[in-house]
């Protein structure tokens, strides 16, 4: 029963922001501020962090590395926090698009009194990571910030060829934003010391992706290689 209302690009997250809370105003509706409010890192830090820590406990694990990109800055705020006050040797990477590195522009959002974002960014530019990198730092990610020990720029097209990679040779079937955080850890792993622990977290699945570029590259109809298979025994043949 859920509706979606989509907002014109020329918006981008800020204009969808706007929007919400315009709508939650007009029609008297309940309105997260999933960007602003101290909830959504706290949940991870009662949640994620203590299973990502006790996990690794349970097979007397040490924890060298976590890898995340951000969306809300939630993930990494709240289960950054948790790691460090735990496991404060544990480097902390965080990832966001090399055509939107909001954070490693140095340059601050600026806000309206509620701490939503009052303008656009000017380090962003769009970016095919979805759900990742507003075009505004959200309190949430900015109160966070000093929990990581590096940063790490995701080059365009990244993602959406790790993501593939994984699918092809993992079996894991990721989005776009899994398969950046990834590319992330894979270039962790490249600098990390032999042995080292890393974790990153994949949480969302490419079955939402389908319309998006991740399968652009893959028609839904047979190919000529595919339809050579096909013909290679003699029933049921379906010839475009």
């Amino acid at each position: 029963g859920a509706k979606v209302i989509v907002t014109p690009k020329a918006g981008k997250g800020t204009g969808m922001v706007e929007k919400a809370k315009e709508l939650s105003e007009k029609h008297g509706w309940f309105l997260c501020h999933q960007f602003e409010t101290e909830a959504n890192w706290k949940f991870h830090y009662d949640t994620t962090g203590p299973e990502i820590c006790n996990d690794l406990k349970s097979i007397g694990s040490d924890l060298d590395y976590y890898v995340t990109g951000y969306g809300t800055g939630g993930t990494f705020h709240g289960t950054g926090k948790y790691i460090k006050e735990k496991s404060p040797e544990t480097k902390i990477i965080l990832a966001e698009p090399g055509a939107a590195n909001l954070i490693g522009s140095g340059i601050k959002t600026d806000r309206n009194d509620d701490g939503s974002p009052a303008g656009s960014h000017p380090a962003f530019a769009a970016h095919p990571i979805q759900g990742w990198t507003p075009d505004f730092i959200p309190l949430v990610l900015e109160q966070g910030l000093g929990l990581q020990d590096e940063m790490v720029e995701i080059p365009d097209g990244a993602g959406v060829e790790t993501s593939q990679a994984l699918a092809r040779n993992e079996g894991i079937l990721t989005g776009i934003s899994g398969g950046a955080t990834m590319w992330a850890a894979i270039e962790t792993a490249k600098k990390a010391p032999e042995g080292s622990v890393i974790v990153a977290m994949l949480p969302d699945t490419g079955e939402r992706y389908l319309s998006t570029p991740l399968f652009a590259s893959i028609d839904a109809d047979m190919n000529g290689e595919e339809l050579d298979i096909a013909r290679s025994t003699p029933s049921w043949i379906l010839d475009p």
